[in-house]
């Protein structure tokens, strides 16, 4: 969720490069992403504020991370961020956050984020792109990782993976706040045509 009148046009501006580079119409873009044609052109306009489930939608369609959608012009060779400064994509009602931390560059890129979840509260994610891969690593607390229906309890100092192109969702466990770390590996873009 852009939360800054800059952002929002950065946000707008990639979306609609990306969108052109695929060769998308707003109808076309609208239908595959399943987002409402009018936040779509509102969103081009820098208008609106987008959650983060419409972001994931539009990158996975698009083919590119949620942070290629935010990110303006790289601003030299090593890129150090503090993650009090970067805006929560997502908060849940009882505190929960998820921050894009940073993308990294080449031909398969990675998110890194930032979550914190508090007990009980949990997000759920649709299915991503074939190929993407997911990995949360906790650092303090526990979380419950559903993947396909299936639970799995991931506590402090445990790393799990998984294929995002299914169903899953993070949950709060325990009575403290659990504190994660996640990477979610994108599948290589198309190659450069010569």
């Amino acid at each position: 969720m852009p939360e800054t009148a800059a952002a929002l046009r950065t946000v707008a501006h990639n979306v609609r490069a990306a969108r052109v580079r695929a060769g998308l119409s707003l109808e076309e873009l609208s239908r595959r992403a399943q987002v409402s044609k009018g936040a779509l052109v509102g969103l081009e306009k820098a208008q609106g504020n987008p959650n983060l489930a419409t972001l994931v939608r539009l990158a996975d369609t698009l083919g590119i991370s949620v942070s290629a959608l935010m990110q303006g012009r790289a601003e030299g060779r090593v890129r150090i961020v503090a993650a009090d400064t970067v805006a929560p994509l997502w908060t849940g009602n009882r505190g929960s956050e998820a921050r894009l931390l940073l993308t990294t560059s080449g031909p398969a890129p990675v998110e890194v984020w930032r979550w914190q979840l508090e007990p009980g509260e949990e997000y759920p994610s649709h299915p991503h792109q074939a190929g993407v891969v997911e990995t949360v690593s906790v650092t303090a607390g526990r979380m419950t990782l559903i993947v396909d229906g299936t639970e799995h309890t991931v506590e402090a100092g445990r790393t799990a993976t998984f294929d995002g192109d299914t169903a899953h969702t993070y949950r709060g466990a325990g009575t403290t706040t659990c504190h994660l770390i996640m990477t979610v590996h994108l599948p290589p873009g198309p190659s450069p045509t010569p």
